[in-house]
């Protein structure tokens, strides 16, 4: 037994009645496996994974996550209060336990079109009937800042009802992040550098490190672990369907070890740690604790043979994953197809454009200008400078496509798209002709809703026919199906890790320094929108 209290690893007996540990018997020698606190995961967006909750659970606790905290507001961008309504009916019927919160920026900013909204009084609502656990991430920081009434109104009805309150402040320092904090905000998932975790630290917050499937930021503060052992969680954030069938949190374990972390510091983060913080009230291997634990082979790569929720036996590895129910569709999606005119964008005289730079394993985006070779009619896309059309398409109502320029996406041909665009989820393509990207974007929109490959002769994709960001299919289908339009990716050019993931943020108005809205293109450090071209 992995004993985080007394920071022990000994041979034990552990009995359980009625799904609570009644004794712990210490034994005289260790045995062939380990147990330890069933683990969980301090912040994700289930939806990211394109899956369900049940269908995300029988993964998910396969890989000894027996918990998440999971913010729903990807559903409710689309569908308001009626998507985290549906999120928490589908989590009821899953072994693996949610605690989820109650979306604080649906939608995530005023400068772009989203299906749902969730205003302070339905918060109020979703608190006092629901029973939710807390405020997700409070996005809008700039409202924080700079009062805005709205915002403050959500952030004291949580305080009123005893809510934790999580954060999203990437970069934010100085006077402005003592008055974010200053609000009453706790958390913070996007830091990326040890200078700016630390500063939230000492301000009194909980820093929690993100390794999902477009931001990777373990390996730049896996340090803050052992100086700070009791302000830190691990979380994913993000993550898409073939690397959750590789592992979850065990594998964040199985880097900390790798880098030396003190074991039970580490354990204590994906464990101790947010179970405190949130109050989930998840057994932590102690008696009078449910029985919530996994069994692991070692404690270096953390395969899980065995995981228990109160007591009971969820995954067995020798029977693998259980299988799944039909699930239930809802959506909301009226986009019509479009044609490749109208993302024609007309060259202007002496003008250069503002192009979006993405860096690889990042959300946070830099801008460049230059200019394009033009035809006379379009300024098309240049693969020798790596520069792509960007469009997004409101999928909510009728409207012209918005168009930008992007870099380092790095196809050479064809084009890809999605309905995953956070937060409002309008159709994002990126891609290097106006025929294959208009095609692109008209496959998802005739499946309301998926991801697609144009490989430069048809389109393929994955149907997301639940509020055009989740499939109704079976984990391992639709991991299969991504990691097939990944490799078409690859094939089409693009060097980028994770391509979709990283394409659906690159309409993340809230992180800067430059997205694209449906509206047009954004400059996120300004908070407002830009011309594409400049003089």
């Amino acid at each position: 037994m992995v004993d985080i209290f007394k920071e022990e690893i000994y041979g034990a007996e552990i009995s359980i009645e009625d799904g609570l540990i009644v004794s712990i018997d210490r034994l005289n020698s260790l045995l062939d496996s380990y147990l330890l606190p069933g683990l969980i995961d301090s912040h994700i967006h289930i939806e990211s994974s394109m899956l369900t909750p049940q269908n995300f659970g029988r993964i998910a606790i396969s890989h000894g996550t027996l918990a998440v905290v999971s913010d729903p507001h990807e559903i409710a961008n689309v569908l308001g209060v009626d998507g985290v309504k549906y999120m928490i009916e589908n989590a009821s019927k899953a072994d693996l336990r949610f605690f989820f919160g109650v979306p604080s920026c649906v939608p995530a900013t005023d400068f772009e079109t989203s299906g749902g909204k969730i205003s302070s009084n339905q918060i109020e609502s979703l608190f006092e009937n629901q029973k939710l656990l807390f405020l997700s991430e409070v996005m809008n920081y700039p409202g924080v800042i700079f009062d805005e009434k709205e915002v403050h109104k959500k952030i004291d009805i949580a305080k009123r009802y005893n809510k934790r309150i999580d954060g999203h402040a990437p970069g934010l320092t100085g006077q402005e992040l003592k008055k974010y904090v200053g609000a009453g905000i706790e958390t913070d998932h996007e830091c990326s550098t040890i200078d700016e975790a630390t500063e939230k630290i000492n301000l009194g917050m909980k820093i929690q490190i993100r390794e999902g499937s477009a931001a990777k930021n373990f390996d730049a503060l896996w340090p803050l672990i052992d100086k700070y052992p009791n302000s830190v969680f691990l979380c994913s954030d993000d993550l898409h369907p073939d690397d959750l069938l590789e592992g979850h949190i065990n594998m964040l374990l199985a880097k900390g070890v790798k880098r030396g972390i003190n074991l039970f510091n580490l354990i204590k983060t994906v464990t101790l740690n947010p179970n405190s913080h949130y109050g989930l009230n998840m057994g932590m291997l102690r008696v009078g604790d449910g029985g919530d634990f996994i069994r692991v082979d070692n404690i270096v790569k953390f395969d899980v043979s065995e995981s228990y929720i109160k007591g009971q036996k969820v995954f067995d590895r020798s029977k693998g994953l259980r299988e799944i129910r039909k699930q239930k569709l809802v959506n909301r999606f009226k986009a019509k197809q479009i044609s490749p005119d109208s993302i024609i964008v007309r060259p202007k005289n002496n003008c250069s454009i503002k192009v979006i730079s993405v860096t690889d394993g990042e959300l946070v985006t830099k801008s460049f200008k230059t200019t394009l070779k033009s035809n006379g009619i379009d300024l098309a896309s240049d693969i020798t400078k790596d520069i792509l059309k960007l469009v997004v398409l409101n999928r909510y109502e009728k409207e012209k496509p918005a168009i930008a320029y992007i870099h380092n996406f790095g196809l050479k041909k064809g084009a890809i798209a999605s309905s995953i665009a956070h937060d409002s989820h309008n159709i994002i393509a990126v891609g290097v002709n106006n025929d294959q990207i208009a095609e692109c974007i008209n496959w998802i929109v005739k499946n309301k809703g998926g991801v697609a490959v144009h490989n430069g002769i048809s389109v393929s994709g994955i149907p997301l026919p639940i509020a055009g960001i989740m499939s109704d299919q079976k984990g391992e289908w639709v991991a299969e199906q991504y990691l097939r339009l990944n490799n078409a990716a690859a094939d089409l050019g693009s060097k980028l890790k994770a391509p979709f993931m990283t394409l659906s943020f690159m309409s993340l108005l809230v992180i800067p320094e430059l997205k694209l809205s449906n509206k047009g293109l954004f400059d996120g450090v300004r908070f407002e929108f830009t011309d594409l071209f400049e003089n």
